[in-house]
């Protein structure tokens, strides 16, 4: 493991008619230098009832749910590089588009998505469907509900979490003859999905649900025991500040 340095990815996996999901990876070419990762308190936990209905105060400290947690950060993307140093079809692909298939899939984390349907083509596909069928496009009764791709957010072996994308801001700085963008900096904004929503996504679809719940726990876990390992040495800093 000596010398290996892991790169930070994003992998998107959209509800199909399919009993696997097919994920969507994407790796980022450069790990961002920095990153901004911001908690929030949980919400107040509502007054409860006495057994007249009437609200009575409650404590003020309690709390219901658990703490926002969200990332930020900066990831920059060059096809240059990745024509000197990428694979055979990695190059073709970077030579003929630069980096608009990399902005493309992050563009597409935002898109909502139909069970079994991908995304536009999913969308598209329907639209046409219905107009040959003559249906209204304002019928909506037979249109099936979309969601938002559930995405994980791998960052090392010990921080792989269930994220929405809650902002993606692309700068492109350079240009090939065609236009095609070969230079870009994409910000992120990325908010941990919450054990409530991780509820639903279960009942909407039992393999994308459990696999999203998996990485919260996994992370969730892994965090307590660092937690109470930092505990022994809290202890000798505490006994180190006691008088002999």
């Amino acid at each position: 493991m000596s010398g290996v340095v892991l790169k930070g990815a994003l992998v998107k996996f959209t509800p199909t008619s399919m009993p696997v999901p097919v994920p969507d990876v994407i790796i980022f070419q450069y790990n961002p230098e920095t990153m901004t990762h911001t908690w929030t308190h949980p919400e107040p936990a509502p007054p409860s009832a006495t057994a007249t209905g009437a609200a009575e105060g409650s404590n003020p400290l309690a709390v219901k749910g658990v703490p926002g947690e969200t990332f930020s950060f900066t990831i920059a993307m060059d096809a240059n590089d990745q024509i000197a140093d990428g694979t055979p079809p990695t190059q073709a692909l970077a030579q003929q588009t630069g980096i608009y298939s990399r902005l493309a899939a992050l563009e597409m984390l935002l898109y909502p998505a139909s069970a079994g349907q991908s995304g536009l083509l999913g969308t598209v596909s329907s639209a046409i469907s219905s107009a040959l069928s003559g249906q209204a496009s304002s019928d909506t009764s037979t249109v099936p509900v979309s969601v938002i791709p559930v995405t994980l957010f791998i960052w090392g072996p010990g921080r792989i979490v269930p994220v929405r994308v809650t902002g993606l801001t692309i700068t492109e700085k350079l240009y090939d003859p065609a236009l095609n963008p070969t230079h870009a900096e994409a910000q992120l904004a990325l908010r941990v999905l919450t054990p409530a929503e991780l509820n639903s996504a279960r009942e909407g679809n039992d393999v994308l649900g459990q696999l999203a719940t998996i990485a919260y726990n996994y992370t969730l876990s892994l965090r307590q025991k660092l937690a109470i390992a930092n505990l022994s040495n809290a202890a000798e800093s505490i006994i180190g500040m006691i008088p002999h």
